[in-house]
């Protein structure tokens, strides 16, 4: 039996993939080559905003008109979590649409419904070796903030951290030289395992380098500006991978109160300056959130103002969306989505300048990398399929390189063996 699985969404839903995809093939089921060879083709879908529900509603009906006859089609992910019953009469090309902890197997079932009994945690399931010379890590589940927008936690739930020998043990078993560490709040790592008490130190740090120790390059996703300490800052500095992912979303100090977010631009601006005081080569990603209900013309400056003198290497803006559930979703004063879409390009006009000037500095200097697939390689400025990339001829995938940079085209740059 062969299945197919389609992942949309981000890494953390990559992650569940594989876990799928581990318990699969433990089964003794075997990858198919594409979803038309496929007796099983499940999506993982993504629900995080309306475009991403879209997105995968169009993908389930797309894979359903390519399988074969007499093929399953599964739905599962964030989607199928949080619309299960809705989904699957909406669809009636689906066979199952499987929330988090329901079985995805070849089983025959009796018309399209959901499955309400779980039965795993995927945070704990087996996975197959990796396809790359890196991989994702998800080191916890679900979300303890309460941020205006987000309706993770209705339907992930609670954080709940993994145990650190669980995770340290799927490091050694993926045996590959870069491990991408995430959660939904990965800086928060452990403290619902009592991570919070007095004296203790923070066990991401203590996480971070047991992980670094097994690989060559630990790059860590996804963290709440409030809990990057000092400490932190040092610890990933030291693994030689100074990559920050910081969850700004804006930086007008009111607005972010809206937003039910900690933090300003001027406290953001400070913790950028320590962490290049500290580490001239670091790399600083953010995402942004346009026309959330009270966005005024005076914080859309203060974001413009930001991301000029903050200089990001990269930055990711989104439209706001209005989702059931969440606090955002009963506010005054909505900004208008034409006036939205407008500042979201401004802001994307203006970092896109930042971003290619700060990949032209680099010509000219030399670089170790990591080489992903022939003529594709990445530096620790550059995390896997998010942003730009290095491409150099004359080293096979999975090795690591020494490179001189010869050129840049945007956001990707070009550069040759030293």
């Amino acid at each position: 039996m062969r299945y197919w699985l389609e992942t949309l969404g981000c890494p953390k839903n990559q992650v569940d993939s594989d876990k799928l995809a581990g318990t699969l093939e433990a089964d003794g089921h075997d990858r198919a080559a594409g979803p038309q060879e496929a007796d099983l083709v499940v999506v993982n879908t993504c629900a995080f905003i309306e475009a991403a529900r879209q997105e995968s509603i169009d993908t389930v009906l797309a894979l359903s008109d390519v399988r074969r006859p007499g093929a399953r089609l599964v739905v599962t992910g964030c989607m199928a979590e949080r619309y299960g019953e809705e989904l699957a009469d909406a669809l009636p090309e689906v066979d199952l649409v499987a929330g988090f902890g329901v079985p995805v197997t070849f089983t025959a079932k009796s018309g399209t419904h959901r499955t309400p009994v779980p039965s795993f945690d995927l945070l704990n399931l087996p996975r197959p070796a990796a396809q790359a010379p890196w991989a994702y890590v998800k080191v916890a589940e679900g979300c303890d903030r309460k941020c205006g927008f987000c309706a993770i936690p209705s339907f992930r739930g609670r954080q709940r951290s993994r145990q650190p020998a669980d995770i340290l043990a799927e490091v050694d078993a993926l045996e590959v030289e870069e491990i991408v560490l995430v959660a939904q709040d990965l800086a928060s790592y452990g403290r619902d395992r009592g991570g919070r008490r007095l004296g203790h130190r923070p066990p991401i740090e203590t996480l971070v380098e047991a992980v670094a120790e097994r690989v060559a390059r630990t790059r860590l996703l996804y963290l709440y500006p409030s809990e990057l300490s000092d400490g932190l800052i040092e610890v990933m500095g030291e693994t030689g991978c100074p990559y920050f992912d910081l969850s700004l979303q804006h930086v007008s100090r009111p607005h972010l109160r809206r937003m039910r977010r900690w933090g300003d631009g001027e406290r953001f601006l400070a913790r950028i300056e320590r962490i290049r005081t500290g580490y001239a080569d670091a790399a600083l990603r953010s995402s942004f959130i346009l026309g959330y209900p009270g966005e005024t013309e005076d914080d859309h400056d203060q974001l413009l103002a930001f991301l000029g003198e903050a200089e990001l290497d990269w930055a990711g803006f989104f439209l706001f969306s209005p989702e059931d559930g969440t606090y955002a979703l009963g506010l005054p004063d909505q900004v208008p989505p034409s006036l939205a879409a407008e500042r979201l390009a401004e802001c994307s006009e203006l970092q896109d300048a930042v971003t290619a000037r700060r990949r032209r500095n680099l010509v000219g200097r030399r670089l170790r990398v990591l080489v992903d697939e022939p003529g594709i390689a990445r530096s620790h400025m550059e995390a896997p399929e998010i942003d730009g990339v290095i491409r150099v001829a004359g080293a096979p995938a999975g090795a690591w390189a020494n490179v001189l940079v010869t050129g840049a085209e945007g956001p990707d740059l070009n550069a040759e063996v030293a």
